[in-house]
């Protein structure tokens, strides 16, 4: 029988199918709990779920799918060393979906945004859900919600984004049932929302006579907008009473003749309610029958049974797809592997049994997959999606659109001299195409030094030839002090989908890959941004940036004299999901530190450029300027951007050491990583300290790392061993590297670190004594690192390892770089004057 139905089975399988209603992914720190996969339990409850038919089942397919053991543990193993972007573009790529139409109004602990999808699947349409907004304008109206209209404010907010989304959605049969009285009162809608006021907070709408009334209303606003309406029917969540989840109970709705074009979609196959379903598919023309959440929760008996239940009476022409996939990307996957299983039976055996031909099962293919969500949602038309926040004032209720408050999105990228650059495009230009198409740049953009915007000589870097600067649309942010901005950080392709080898992001990216693939391992980091402020003092016509205040380190009247100015850059940095550790006055004339949280290198790498445009941008609104360089001031201490680093596998830090290795406090993994970056250091310094400046603060005596060594809390040392609060006093979680600056791009940073550790690991390197006392007490003794760039760039050169794993292209535009700015800044050394403006 397989071998007659083959180009069925081919169809099946190359349909690039629509998901037509699912729900958003959580990030890999969220807690909800991975066991939720596979079961709607909750509670006491979920701890059953393995002893299900359909966990056993998809258990296995998702081991299969990672090609590791069918056990629980085993799939979390893996999960947690690949991380979510790998899991993600895995299940999205083998569950082959073009378009997912998503309700966002579900909650889940650390919920990714809607836009961050489209990382995976090309299209993702907003489905919204009414009791959510509801809800949402309610809570925010109290206390003064007598005074107001929540019901003409939801008309009006949903009349407002019914051109940015796909279709409406209600949970009516999770609250109080799908018994829809079409004539319930307006009146008797405020009278249950008096009654609702009364209970417990947050608001939550379950007074019947409320949710009938706001039923009715989005009706009405989808008839209006020809929007589709989705309604939960059947099984689900277990808040729900089963009894009044029959969507038998719709009709009253369905006779009503206001409601006669409006289409609604039956989701869960309405299970185990499924010939009812089918039935009033085939007798209301306005009726569509969504099967997701059924397939693939249900044994296969029971998925294959439903399916063919649906389809006893209802036209294929209303019957969809759905994986209703959540915070999970194996759900999805799940989701689409057994409907196309399960699809292929159902149509193979209706071809069996004369009910279709083959030619016609393969159209059915397409239908169910496809062309129905296309038509029903009309996607040709709502192709894409705009996350929108409804917003509640003291005296209105709007909403924010990226087209209508966002007036410019700044396409951000740093370059070979650690300038951070961008373009700027019109949001409604940006959203409509630069998005997804990206904008052009030249060539030369990685060739060009911090004096002049041309490329170096020697970089093989010209004005021929073009790139594409694609957004990474989960870095969009609005900008903190400029609200009608937002931000986002590119990538550098050849063409979208194709990296460019001079990308920085890219480069970081690719030897992270081989540190997991090979080692299972991954490096989080964590950066102390050093920093001066100066204000603008004019004499005699002269201008001069002079520093901020002369306290010293720590010091509480330094800190109190620019409090306000911190307190805003904390509020940004908030605003922008980067977390602070510590600020305090450093030991420079207005020099101050603000330390972020670790976090995963290519994480912590974005974060520090939109840091430091953060704490640029606040000094530079309060007529300061804020400046990275790494020794503005030759008379004055010197600027780092010291970073801390350590090793994760499965969650668990692996620098540390143990009672089975213990080499000063770290792991066998944790040293060998550590000597092939003490190994490389010399070479290193070519990224972490890329500019001539950068080499009059790296002197022994200012904690800057000047000797080639390392320390267990020695701040002296350019690699520190820290052991901070709360780790035992003979292990060392992380590793500190002083000598890295301002001026670095710190994607091309890490980058080489990672490169460094991999070396390390691959030869099995061993580190030498630690020096336990300032370096400079063994001058005779200790290796001086570069004590300018040109030693640097020398050693870099020579660096065969570091050549293969960074790429030969990108170290030799590198190398250009750096020997242009030596030639330049030897020549005019007065030019160092200026670079406050750049770093």
């Amino acid at each position: 029988m397989e071998a007659k139905y083959a180009a069925l089975r081919r169809a099946v399988e190359e349909t690039a199918a629509v998901d037509a209603h699912a729900h958003n992914l959580v990030a890999a720190a969220s807690s909800f709990p991975f066991l939720r996969c596979f079961s709607e339990a909750d509670g006491d409850a979920l701890a059953f779920a393995p002893h299900s038919l359909s966990f056993k089942r998809s258990l296995k397919d998702i081991a299969e799918l990672y090609n590791c053991e069918a056990s629980l543990d085993k799939v979390e193993e893996f999960r947690k060393a690949q991380g979510l972007p790998y899991i993600s573009s895995k299940c999205f790529q083998a569950a082959n979906i073009s378009a997912i139409l998503m309700d966002d109004g579900i909650e889940f602990d650390r919920m990714l945004e809607l836009e961050s999808h489209k990382d995976f699947v090309p299209t993702v349409g907003r489905v919204l859900r009414i009791e959510w907004l509801a809800e949402t304008i309610i809570n925010d109206l109290e206390p003064h919600i007598k005074d107001r209209q929540p019901y003409s404010n939801i008309h009006y907010i949903v009349c407002q984004l019914a051109n940015k989304i796909v279709g409406l959605k209600s949970i009516a049969a999770y609250r109080s049932g799908l018994d829809i009285d079409p004539s319930v009162s307006k009146t008797d809608a405020e009278d249950g929302l008096r009654k609702e006021l009364a209970g417990r907070r947050p608001f939550r709408i379950t007074n019947k006579s409320l949710i009938d009334y706001l039923f009715t209303c989005s009706l009405e606003i989808a008839v209006m907008f020809h929007l589709p309406m989705q309604i939960h029917t059947g099984f689900g969540d277990k808040d729900l009473d089963l009894r009044k989840c029959n969507p038998l109970h719709l009709r009253s709705v369905l006779e009503d003749e206001r409601f006669a074009k409006c289409q609604l979609v039956l989701l869960h196959a309405s299970y185990p309610f499924s010939k009812e379903a089918s039935y009033l598919a085939s007798v209301y023309s306005q009726v569509y029958l969504d099967f997701g959440l059924a397939i693939p929760k249900l044994s296969v008996q029971g998925m294959t049974s439903s399916l063919k239940e649906l389809l006893e009476l209802a036209p294929i022409k209303k019957v969809m797809f759905s994986t209703d996939g959540y915070a999970f990307p194996e759900t999805y996957y799940l989701g689409a592997r057994r409907a196309r299983d399960v699809v292929y039976r159902v149509l193979s055996a209706a071809c069996e049994d004369g009910d279709l031909s083959i030619h016609e099962a393969i159209d059915a293919i397409e239908d169910i997959f496809r062309r129905n969500a296309l038509d029903l949602y009309k996607l040709n038309v709502a192709n894409g999606s705009i996350h929108q926040k409804t917003m509640i004032t003291d005296s209105t209720i709007s909403t924010s659109c990226v087209e209508q408050e966002v007036l410019f999105v700044r396409i951000v990228w740093n370059d070979a001299s650690g300038q951070h650059r961008c373009r700027v495009v019109p949001a409604g230009r940006f959203y409509e195409i630069a998005k997804n198409k990206g904008v052009g740049l030249t060539f030369a953009s990685m060739g060009m030094t911090s004096f002049c915007d041309g490329p170096a000589d020697g970089t093989n870097l010209t004005g021929v030839g073009e790139i594409r600067l694609m957004p990474d649309m989960s870095t969009i942010l609005r900008l903190p002090w400029s609200r009608r901005e937002e931000m986002v950080m590119a990538d550098m392709q050849i063409r979208p989908g194709e990296a460019w080898e001079y990308c920085p992001r890219y480069a970081l990216r690719k030897v992270t890959k081989v540190l997991l693939d090979e080692f299972n391992v991954t490096m989080k980091a964590g950066f102390e941004n050093e920093f001066y402020i100066r204000r603008k003092l004019v004499s005699e016509g002269r201008e001069r940036w002079v520093p901020y205040d002369n306290s010293s380190y720590c010091s509480t009247s330094s800190f109190d004299s620019a409090s306000s100015i911190l307190q805003e850059v904390y509020s940004s940095l908030e605003e922008a999901d980067i977390v602070v550790e510590q600020l305090h006055a450093e030991a420079g004339k207005g020099q101050f530190e603000v330390a972020l949280k670790y976090v995963l290198c290519t994480l912590a790498a974005d974060n520090l450029i939109y840091a430091r445009e953060i704490i640029k941008s606040v000094a530079r609104k309060h007529e300061l300027i804020a400046t990275f360089l790494p020794k503005p001031d030759l008379n004055d201490i010197g600027s780092g951007s010291h970073v801390h680093l350590s090793l994760w596998k499965n969650d668990q830090n692996v620098f540390m050491g143990s009672n089975e290795y213990n080499y000063y406090g770290m792991s066998n993994v944790g040293e060998q990583f550590l000597a092939g970056v003490y190994h490389h250091l010399p070479s290193i310094l070519a990224f972490t300290a890329p500019h001539p400046n950068s080499y009059d603060r790296i002197q022994p005596n200012t904690w800057s790392g000047a000797y080639l060594c390392w320390g267990k809390e020695n701040r002296e040392a350019p690699l520190r061993t820290a052991c901070p609060p709360g780790v035992p006093l003979d292990m060392v979680s992380n590793f500190e590297i002083k000598s890295f600056d301002g001026c670095a791009n710190p994607h091309l940073g890490l980058a080489v670190i990672v490169a460094a550790g991999i070396d390390g690991l691959r030869r099995g390197l061993k580190l030498p004594e630690p020096i336990e006392s300032n370096p400079a007490d063994y001058a005779s003794k200790l290796k001086r690192l570069p004590q300018d760039l040109l030693e640097s760039v020398e050693s870099l050169a020579a660096d065969k390892t570091l050549h293969e794993l960074i790429g030969d292209k990108l170290i030799t535009a590198i190398i250009a770089v750096r020997k242009a700015e030596i030639d330049h800044y030897s020549k005019n050394p007065g030019a160092f004057g200026d670079l406050i403006h750049r770093y």
